[in-house]
């Protein structure tokens, strides 16, 4: 049993010092992974990969806990969970910014450049966001291969390691996960 793992168990047994021992073992892989994350977002973002994973943290060892991460299981059980969290915030902030009370569908535009219109990306990661969500209906497993491999950013064979998966069942589940989403996102 790695440190991470006894570490994460203490938490679940309630005990208030184990957070601080957590952070700096795992800290490094989740800045990394939060990076990973902001690169697929628009660049002048004011999160950073730092608020990320201090939000993301904070979710996942402050009580109370989102619904389906107590007792954690390993190591890979959480990082698996601050990828969603991760991807559960950067959603949030995509809605927030998407409302009309926020200014809603306008866009920001450089008058130095005013003929050219920033792509927004929000509205992609929405679009995703809800086709994740259908598939999750329609194949659980299908859409935790997608969320580690996509928002955690684990390579095919870690992801598969991290399901139980065979590396020909993580194929065939990948490319089914991809045409779905595919034909769900261009459809809508």
């Amino acid at each position: 049993m790695s440190d991470v793992t006894r570490i994460l168990r203490a938490i679940d047994q309630g005990d208030p010092r184990a957070a601080d021992r957590l952070l700096p073992l795992v800290y490094d892989e989740l800045r990394k992974l939060a990076a990973a994350k902001l690169a697929h977002e628009k660049p002048g973002q004011t999160l950073n990969a730092t608020a990320l994973v201090h939000e993301a943290y904070l979710r996942l060892v402050t009580p109370p806990r989102q619904q389906g991460t107590e007792d954690w299981e390993s190591r890979g059980h959480f990082f698996a969970a601050a990828a969603e969290a991760m991807r559960r915030i950067l959603v949030e902030r995509a809605r927030h910014k998407a409302t009309r009370k926020r200014g809603g569908r306008g866009q920001r535009v450089d008058l130095d450049k005013i003929d050219v219109a920033a792509a927004e990306r929000s509205g992609d990661l929405l679009a995703l966001d809800e086709a994740l969500a259908e598939l999750e209906q329609h194949d659980s497993q299908a859409a935790r291969l997608v969320k580690l491999r996509y928002f955690a950013g684990l390579s095919h064979q870690d992801a598969a390691a991290a399901l139980g998966l065979t590396h020909r069942a993580a194929d065939r589940i990948w490319a089914l996960a991809r045409t779905w989403l595919f034909q769900r996102i261009t459809e809508s």
